[in-house]
């Protein structure tokens, strides 16, 4: 029996897993035998989720950030963790900081791991909620909270099925723009967010963002966004001056609202279109 994952099963900025019940009812509205292209892979929770609720359709699914090599490596990764779990076992309170000497003994841990090391996924189980590292040499310099899971990480089955690539985007769409039964997943990295994590360490910029538009002109997509980035409204404006039609004209807007604090919070999107 294959395992229901409701999230990715190792951590990833920015995956979509509050969004995979409303995106699983959308996607009756899609053909069940076209071809996805997930241009922003991701975590490839989006692929995933497409693969198992539409078994015959196939899934490309763009592994820029080379996701699918930690999941390679989960077993080791869970090796890893289960003997940093036992030094942390030494502080009896649970989500709190680390003391130093637990922090030099999980460093000289780490220092004698060989070959790879899934950063997100280690950092992640020390550091302070949603923050992320990529080296050694960031780690280091971090305090540790002693939050490390108790169970271990399971990615069994997770891609089945999926093709999976590694290229840039706009490549991809190009190999796939003039297919007739095509629908594009374009999930790219939010406006001014941080991208650390990702294979291209900078911030996405709006140039980068108003290219990304290009994927969702005249095409079956699902596409998502949050209010943070105003990009909806900012082609709403250049519709209504005449600069140029939306490419969200027809589509369908779902919204969730996500809370950082008690008194901060914004709205993911998701905007759906089947151009049939």
């Amino acid at each position: 029996m294959k395992y229901n994952y409701v999230q990715a099963p190792l951590p990833f900025q920015g995956q979509k897993r509050r969004f995979l019940k409303p995106f699983k009812e959308a996607l009756n509205e899609f053909p069940a035998d076209a071809v996805y292209v997930d241009l922003f892979g991701g975590s490839g929770l989006l692929s995933h989720t497409v693969k198992e609720y539409y078994p015959d359709a196939k899934v490309i699914y763009n592994d820029f950030d080379g996701y699918s090599q930690r999941l390679e490596y989960v077993d080791k990764t869970n090796n890893l963790l289960s003997d940093i779990r036992v030094i942390c076992a030494k502080s009896e309170a649970r989500k709190e900081r680390l003391p130093d000497d637990l922090h030099s003994e999980i460093i000289g841990r780490i220092s004698k791991e060989e070959g790879f090391i899934d950063w997100v996924t280690i950092s992640s189980s020390l550091l302070f909620s949603m923050n992320y590292v990529t080296s050694f040499e960031q780690l280091k310099k971090e305090k540790f909270y002693n939050k490390v899971r108790l169970s271990d990480y399971r990615a069994d089955g997770y891609l089945e099925g999926v093709n999976r690539v590694k290229k840039d985007y706009r490549d991809l769409f190009a190999e796939y723009k003039n297919h007739p039964n095509v629908v594009f997943l374009v999930d790219p990295p939010y406006l001014s967010t941080d991208c650390s994590t990702y294979s291209k360490p900078d911030y996405w910029k709006l140039s980068d963002y108003l290219n990304v538009l290009k994927t969702i002109e005249d095409t079956s997509y699902f596409y998502f966004t949050s209010n943070k980035s105003q990009i909806i409204e900012l082609c709403d404006w250049m519709e209504t001056r005449g600069y140029c039609r939306s490419p969200f004209d027809g589509a369908t807007t779902m919204k969730l609202n996500t809370s950082l604090t008690h008194n901060a919070s914004y709205e993911d999107i998701m905007i759906y279109r089947y151009f049939g």
